[in-house]
């Protein structure tokens, strides 16, 4: 019996993980990581739960990247902590993880194999063919599985674009092949379903990138995802056409155009690029930054110099900023933040809402209709995507023809059992999201983000006492602190009022030399919060601090 589990990326966009397990044997494709969510505060990002791996680890025994973006490779440090196989991916994908590993001293420990498209390796049961995609970042594949049970694709992230500024398509030819010699089950990404047509090729991109750098006369400031590195060579192209000198800057940027450079993915002259400080000693017509801080990330080099908090770069009326990039739902508030203080500093602020600047790495409704048809697959399981997505690409599929009894809407956990040609709904392994906050991996559970969103939404209220352990007596106190709750020079007579309810709870103690310490806490919290929001309709975090002297 073949099983797929999926242990993140369905039902929500991130967290990528996907297990192949037959007999023996357990293959895992992409560890991804998420960022926080608005009510997860404090928290630096969320890594899928690998328990079932870590309770199966004997099976464990490699796992493949198919490719470089953060939801399909952030989680790798964490997981190589519990899980140190083989890791397999291309070049520039390895790359990635390396630089990852080396923040976590990890890199002298790992196993870390390069493949490219076109490779076949095998894996215990498993026969893997990578076959090259189209994406927002160079170097993606997707797979052909074949198993005991049959052949199953694994599109990855992918679109067709049919005129690529770089030359690199997605190989529809490999996937046509594994079409015809017959497919069990297509696994194919979710997450533009819901967008009309076709992508925009990058080729448009670029003409509206061109028309930018024949009409401005100012410096051109071009914030990109680190790792677009198709759109930062169409940067490149431009300022050597239109005799432009180039600085990269941003520690991300810098980290992912040496990698490109060295694993040949980008090509920089020697005499174009400059350094920061000779940004200055140049007219300002002669000059393009390319930076990180498109979704406005607070301590992005676009950010800070937005902020006028960048040490050499500071904007000034005549710049054009150009976001090259989609606004990420979530990142809105953020994004347009920057761009308000941009044009307050004189600037033109050029982005996706007011001109054709950026494309999607994911295929859209008509790709995704060609993906089915071309593979023709006798199973079909949408992957990455939030649960609407998954519902609609089900839709999808079924407008192409396929039978709704081959149509299998999982989620994460959920396994889908493969035998004899059949597929079959199995029971549901745990999984979830493991929060990590800081060197912390773990220990940030509900109770805990529960008590920050109530420290950020009503404060927190401190009440210290010293009392005699033989009398029952208050020695010191009661003294209330408060932070975030009320100004005390304007609401100190909640806080004496609030004294006195503390004062009156130890009144009523019948015998308090037998007092039990454990119970008087949650006592004074029981009171304080219904007084507190009876009075101001706030529910702060109360924190009853008895000491027993």
């Amino acid at each position: 019996m073949l099983k797929l589990i999926p242990l993140g990326g369905l039902g929500e966009i991130g967290l990528n993980m996907m297990v192949l397990e037959y007999e023996q044997y357990i293959l895992v494709i992409d560890a991804g990581l998420m960022f926080p969510e608005e009510y997860m505060p404090g928290v630096d990002v969320v890594i899928p739960d690998i328990q079932y791996l870590k309770d199966n680890r004997e099976k464990v025994k490699s796992i493949i990247l198919t490719h470089g973006h953060e939801d399909h490779i952030g989680a790798m440090p964490f997981f190589l902590k519990d899980l140190n196989i083989p890791v397999f991916g291309t070049s520039f994908t390895i790359e990635l993880v390396k630089e990852k590993l080396i923040e976590h001293n990890l890199l002298h420990s790992a196993d870390l194999r390069k493949i490219k498209a076109g490779d076949q390796t095998t894996f215990g049961p498993f026969e893997v063919e990578y076959i090259a995609v189209n994406h927002s970042i160079v170097d993606g594949v997707g797979l052909a599985i074949n198993t005991p049970e049959g052949i199953i694709i694994h599109s990855g992230d992918f679109k067709i674009d049919q005129t690529p500024v770089d030359g690199r398509f997605t190989d529809l030819g490999r996937f046509a092949h594994y079409g015809e010699a017959g497919v069990l089950a297509l696994l194919s990404d979710s997450t533009n379903v819901e967008k009309e047509g076709f992508t925009l090729s990058e080729k448009e991109v670029m003409k509206t990138l061109e028309t930018l750098f024949e009409s401005s006369s100012g410096r051109l400031v071009v914030a990109v995802f680190a790792s677009n590195i198709g759109r930062i060579q169409q940067v490149v192209n431009l300022a050597v056409k239109y005799g432009r000198k180039i600085h990269f800057s941003g520690r991300s940027m810098k980290a992912n155009v040496r990698i490109a450079k060295e694993e040949g993915f980008l090509s920089v002259p020697d005499n174009v690029e400059i350094s920061e400080s000779a940004i200055e000693s140049l007219p300002d017509k002669e000059i393009v930054i390319i930076t990180t801080g498109s979704q406005g990330e607070p301590m992005s080099s676009l950010t800070r110099m937005a902020q006028s908090r960048h040490k050499n770069i500071k904007i000034r009326k005549g710049d054009t900023i150009i976001l090259s990039s989609r606004f990420i739902p979530g990142n809105e508030k953020a994004i347009t933040a920057i761009i308000n203080s941009l044009y307050r500093m004189g600037a033109d602020v050029v982005y996706e809402k007011v001109s054709d600047i950026h494309s999607s790495g994911h295929a859209y409704k008509e790709e995704l209709k060609l993906m089915l048809n071309l593979v023709n697959p006798r199973y079909f399981i949408p992957v990455h995507g939030e649960y609407r997505h998954l519902v609609k690409h089900i839709q999808l599929a079924m407008e192409t023809g396929m039978p709704e009894d081959r149509l299998i809407l999982a989620e994460d956990g959920t396994a889908v059992l493969f035998e004899n040609g059949q597929a079959a709904i199995g029971e549901t392994v745990h999984t979830g999201r493991i929060l990590v906050d800081g060197k912390g991996v773990g220990d940030v559970g509900d109770l805990v983000l529960r008590d920050r969103r109530r420290l950020s939404g009503d404060g927190v209220v401190i009440v210290l006492l010293a009392v005699s352990e033989q009398t029952g007596e208050i020695i010191y106190g009661p003294e209330i602190l408060s932070r975030g709750f009320v100004f005390e020079d304007q609401g100190g007579f909640i806080l004496e009022e609030a004294k006195c309810i503390v004062l009156e709870i130890f009144d009523e103690i019948k015998n308090p030399s037998h007092l039990d310490w454990t119970e008087l806490g949650p006592e004074i919290k029981r009171n304080l919060k219904s007084f507190f929001y009876d009075i101001i309709e706030r529910r702060p975090l109360i924190l009853p601090v008895i000491i027993p002297l």
